[in-house]
């Protein structure tokens, strides 16, 4: 059985060799360990501080293997993007240029640069071990963040926004930041990657100042502006199954979609049920499958069946209870893992 929790400091190892299989692109999940080591720093230091509204916090969050202790994947939320680091996107626009001299109307798309101070708050670093991917374990990990998003609510702001890696091939290269970045920055994108981890504060100092012509740059690039990694597909279908749609904005490194979407509009947090565990049982062979979460800070989910019991609450197994930390007559938040689940 795998079920989510917080990161903590025991996961470092794991994570760095969980890390090295994610390859390039993956901003939120670097192959560095002191890198790592202040990110756990952060979420831990984030867990603590009972926040009341959104200041900046990340939740980093790792599934586990119950029956090894292995952490196989991991997800995180940031409360709120911008501030003293802000948050930087390419916004797709369009300029208009027309003579009724020649008889010409054209629509010449550009890429003009976003900065937000005070933007939204934001899921991202998804990622599971190749070998742990299928049996629902990549949509638990994804999914199972709104839930904790629903049960503390005031703590996030009320737009979430979602970066999807895009194109990259395995040695790094990205078509996109060939034709652009690098041409700013005099790096090559592995390079660029790694330092918006550590500080963003190169990027407002060498990033284009002026809209961007996309018909000028090369045919490689234009492709792949708003296209995801081979490996996000699934990722991102799966967001646009729970309400996301296309911003119009795109990542300025690889130009990969930025999704948005309202967080009391996302399926996940408007299906989810509160409800109160009415009793434990060693199985429930006939009953449905739902996503489960306790509502505790120290957050824990889990995939499991449960079933409606005559006292108003759910009946759900020994195992669910026991990864969730619950029992009889706690509060459980319970939400179909799938769209298409009833």
């Amino acid at each position: 059985m795998v079920f989510v929790r917080p990161v903590s400091i025991n996961d470092l190892d794991t994570l760095v060799r969980l890390a090295g299989k994610a390859g390039y692109g993956l901003t939120s999940l670097p192959a560095d360990r002191e890198l790592l080591r202040k990110r756990i720093a952060k979420s831990e230091l984030s867990f603590a501080s009972l926040a009341e509204e959104p200041g900046g916090e990340t939740y980093t969050l790792v599934m586990e293997d119950r029956s090894t202790g292995e952490v196989i994947g991991t997800g995180s939320i940031v409360s709120k993007v911008g501030g003293f680091e802000p948050f930087y996107a390419y916004k797709l626009t369009v300029d208009v240029h027309e003579s009724k001299a020649l008889n010409v109307h054209r629509e010449i798309p550009m890429l003009e640069l976003v900065t937000q101070h005070s933007g939204p708050c934001e899921i991202g670093g998804l990622f599971m071990d190749p070998e742990r991917r299928g049996h629902g374990n990549g949509r638990l990990m994804s999914l199972c963040r709104f839930l904790f998003m629903a049960e503390h609510g005031n703590m996030f702001e009320p737009l979430v926004t979602a970066e999807m890696r895009g194109v990259v091939d395995a040695s790094g290269r990205s078509p996109f930041w060939e034709a652009l970045g690098k041409l700013f920055f005099g790096i090559e994108y592995p390079r660029a990657d790694y330092l918006s981890m550590k500080d963003k504060k190169f990027i407002g100092e060498l990033m284009p100042r002026h809209p961007i012509y996309v018909p000028l740059l090369p045919a490689e690039a234009q492709k792949v502006i708003g296209q995801v990694h081979e490996n996000t597909r699934p990722a991102m279908k799966l967001l646009l199954d729970e309400g996301f749609s296309d911003s119009g904005m795109v990542d300025i490194f690889d130009a990969g979609p930025i999704l948005t979407c309202a967080l009391d509009q996302v399926r996940t947090i408007r299906q989810s049920v509160r409800t109160h565990v009415e009793s434990v049982v060693s199985d429930l062979d006939n009953a449905s499958t739902f996503m489960i979460s306790n509502t505790a800070f120290d957050f824990r989910a889990c995939n499991g069946p449960a079933e409606r019991a005559p006292g108003g609450g759910v009946r759900i197994t020994e195992s669910s209870a026991c990864v969730l930390r619950v029992k009889s007559g706690d509060r459980v938040l319970l939400a179909t893992p799938r769209s298409d689940q009833h």
